[in-house]
């Protein structure tokens, strides 16, 4: 039986029990049965559900934003701006999918030569619970409408939230079996990849559970995709604009309570405007207040489980036992994790090897350009980064040279369905979003006639 209870006073919001082996297979199997039809559908029809749910989305947004922030413990303001982006997510890939899966003509001697894009069956996605709608969508949406179907498999902590949203699917019309949520323990995982109607595997979540995952995917000899943690570099050039620098420095490091893969983690700042720059940061950071999500006027929520919130406290610890500073925060309640600046740094410290999934921001100083990147760089992650410079041009140099998958200059790194979304090294492999991410999961086969 899984629990879903409320991070800021643990209070239990709900109890579900999980299927058994029996009736997932069932699930398997109108899955299966859901696909044969399913992959016959018209990108227009395809088109008109997904924007039914869209509908649907908007209209119930203040239900879902609440079931949200009383799962995970996020503002409910931030629960709504989430569903938000899901909403344009759904508008997106409704109206650029069929673009993206077009025929494409290859001219060779054969009298026609193409490629063209065909689904493959269902698809698995094993979901995190920080972003607990957007994160289903984003693997959800390229694959229902390249006519793949979907199982979702969420974490525990989230399973209202899993369940709210097959059954929103239903009431948009989707048929039965296209996209279903799958209340199960980890040990089932296996007997899901392992089913022949599965033929993708998408998971959002610890390298530790990637590797698990993409061993399994690889016994079986199904495609996996994997984004996997961050240690994202946010590197303050001495020409940056601080006081633009510093308002998404603690937004990226501090929304969503600091637990997002692609936040901003190591600060890494020039030592010409080090003094500045940490006055700014500290007293922005100081400016926060934590507390109950659904309360006017705080900005930062609870962390989402208790393990959670002990793990980043010995984190903590062991870093000022390795020599860094604590300026401000520290303190923990429970879930609730007061907003925490730590200075000087160093490599070997957790704040720097490992992915620090919390509102813990962590500065580094360098002496040159050349030093920031090779900073940046000395990390097992490679997920996504920020460079922050008034001269684009710079910016731009700077950026091609950092080891992520994506590198946003003078904005907050974000994911974006326009955009492919993906990391490298630990970070995982694959892209989500886009047409790349649209490609990850369908046939790409070759026609040649003659």
């Amino acid at each position: 039986m899984f629990k879903s209870v409320h991070p800021f006073d643990q209070s239990i919001v709900a109890q579900y029990d999980v299927l058994s082996a029996a009736e997932l297979d069932k699930c398997l199997e109108t899955s299966a049965s859901a696909y044969r039809h399913w992959r016959k559908t018209s990108f227009e029809h395809r088109r008109e559900l997904i924007l039914t749910v869209a509908g649907l989305l908007r209209k119930n947004k203040e239900k879902y934003a609440r079931l949200m922030t009383l799962e995970m413990g996020k503002l409910l303001s931030e629960s709504t701006i989430e569903l938000e982006k899901t909403i344009r997510g759904c508008e997106y890939y409704a109206h650029h999918a069929e673009d993206f899966l077009r025929d494409e003509i290859i001219y060779t001697e054969a009298t026609k030569s193409f490629v063209t894009y065909q689904p493959t069956g269902a698809i698995l996605g094993i979901m995190p619970w920080n972003f607990p709608f957007w994160q289903v969508f984003r693997f959800a949406l390229p694959a229902l409408m390249a006519g793949n179907v979907a199982l979702l498999k969420h974490a525990p902590n989230v399973t209202g939230c899993a369940l709210a949203i097959a059954a929103l699917f239903k009431e948009a019309g989707f048929p039965d079996g296209v996209l279903q949520s799958l209340v199960i323990d980890v040990d089932l995982v296996e007997r899901i990849i392992a089913s022949p109607v599965v033929q993708g595997v998408a998971l959002t979540g610890s390298e530790y559970a990637g590797s698990q995952v993409a061993s399994l995917a690889g016994k079986h000899i199904k495609k996996s995709v994997l984004e996997l943690g961050g240690s994202d570099p946010f590197i303050i050039l001495s020409d940056a604009n601080l006081d633009k620098t510093v308002k998404v420095a603690v937004q990226s490091r501090m929304q969503n309570a600091g637990q997002s893969c692609i936040a901003a983690k190591r600060f890494i700042v020039l030592e010409s405007i080090r003094e500045e720059f940490m006055e700014k940061f500290e007293r922005g950071i100081r400016a926060l207040k934590q507390g109950d999500p659904f309360q006017e006027g705080i900005t930062t929520g609870p962390m989402a489980r208790i393990d959670l919130a002990e793990k980043l406290e010995q984190q903590l610890q062991k870093c000022i036992d390795a020599g860094a500073k604590l300026i401000v925060g520290g303190t923990r309640s429970g879930c609730n994790f007061t907003p925490t600046l730590l200075d000087n740094v160093k490599q070997g410290m957790p704040a720097f090897e490992e992915e620090i999934f919390g509102p813990v921001a962590s500065v580094v100083t360098v002496k040159t350009i050349e030093e920031a990147i090779d900073v940046a760089n000395a990390s097992r992650y490679g997920l996504g980064a920020s460079v922050w410079t008034e001269d684009l041009k710079k910016g731009e140099q700077v950026a091609r040279l950092i080891e992520s998958g994506s590198v946003f200059v003078n904005s907050l790194m974000r994911s974006d369905a326009r955009l492919p979304f993906g990391g490298i090294k630990k970070s995982g492999y694959g892209r989500e979003l886009s047409l790349a991410g649209i490609r990850e999961f369908v046939n790409t086969k070759t026609i040649s006639l003659t």
